[in-house]
């Protein structure tokens, strides 16, 4: 046994009638965790339910290993007889079932990792579709009995969306934030301090901002966004899942994409785009000089990731043009205060 391991989870969950995991909740995810807690977990089949026995046993070695609160959740799982189920990840490796891929969502929205900074690899086919409902997660097989049941209680089943990812907030709310609708960000989402999400702004898994930032646009997986940029309201990023491939689309710092625009490539610090205006890799551009003049064509792709761009539809000729950027985006203070 190696001393040095990935992350470590202790959790909740809940099951279908199958006895298979449907979702898990990490309340305080670990990581790279001791080499003595790692020990104290030695024997544990990570991602399978642990019954009375097991939690007991465990919480004892959490205890004399030193893992204080490890060992005090283990005895609120303890006492509450729900499924519990403890993760080791000795590695970073793809997901091998539910907890560990709920474990790895939790590391990004808990902001332990950045977007990228974790094997999600196969992470799709591991979780399952889930109907998110008023009395929780519910395996879809077995939702039409349970709406039956509440119907005949007097009362409805309230089913918020059928989706493999929940919604961030019910598993995690992190710090100095601001969201306006709260199920726009999928949990796996990484919001950094100072970042408000409007109501139309979304935010999938695995993507996410530094903070502060104002969000009004869609941030597609895999899509980082950098400090002090402003997503305009219905604006786009292409993600690694919607057409983006294997190309790692970001923002930088200090840009601003207008509303209803949008990117195929990645942004360098300090660039704009125009509302309305989508770019994508193939866009052909018009080059200008200091002077706005015409110097040369070239292919969106090759100005990715360069700063101090201003990308614009010429309103007369109908061509794209790509200028320096003399100037930044100043995102207001107090706005993005979220104490």
């Amino acid at each position: 046994m190696t001393d040095k391991a990935f992350a470590f989870g202790l959790g909740v969950g809940t099951h279908n009638r199958k006895g298979d995991w449907l979702e898990v909740y990490f309340p305080q995810p670990l990581l790279a965790p001791p080499a003595s807690l790692c020990a104290a977990l030695e024997g544990c089949d990570s991602g399978a339910a642990l019954n009375k026995t097991q939690l007991q046993a465990l919480q004892s070695a959490l205890a004399a290993a030193g893992a204080t609160e490890e060992a005090g959740l283990a005895g609120q799982l303890l006492d509450s007889g729900r499924p519990a189920v403890a993760v080791l990840l000795r590695e970073d490796a793809p997901p091998a079932n539910v907890p560990e891929g709920y474990l790895k969502l939790h590391l990004l929205s808990h902001r332990l990792v950045k977007p990228h900074g974790t094997n999600l690899q196969g992470l799709f086919g591991v979780l399952p579709n889930v109907a998110w409902t008023s009395e929780g997660a519910i395996d879809i097989a077995e939702l039409p009995e349970r709406q039956l049941a509440a119907r005949l209680r007097g009362e409805v089943l309230e089913v918020s969306c059928v989706d493999k990812f929940p919604k961030m907030t019910n598993y995690v709310v992190p710090a100095g934030v601001r969201i306006a609708h709260t199920a726009r960000v999928r949990l796996g989402a990484y919001l950094g301090e100072g970042t408000t999400i409007m109501h139309e702004g979304f935010v999938n898994f695995n993507a996410g901002t530094e903070g502060p930032g104002m969000i009004e646009g869609r941030i597609s997986a895999g899509v980082f966004v950098g400090a002090g940029s402003d997503l305009g309201g219905g604006c786009s990023t292409i993600g690694t899942l919607s057409g983006g491939g294997n190309i790692v689309i970001s923002v930088g710092k200090e840009c601003l994409i207008g509303a209803n625009g949008g990117i195929g490539i990645p942004l360098g610090d300090r660039c704009t785009v125009e509302a309305g205006l989508f770019i994508t890799a193939g866009t052909k551009l018009t080059m200008l000089d200091a002077e706005g003049m015409p110097v040369e064509t070239a292919k969106a792709r090759e100005l990715a990731g360069k700063s101090d761009l201003l990308f614009r539809r010429n309103s007369t000729t109908g061509a794209v043009e790509c200028l320096t950027n003399r100037t930044a985006v100043e995102l207001n203070q107090e706005l993005h205060a979220h104490n």
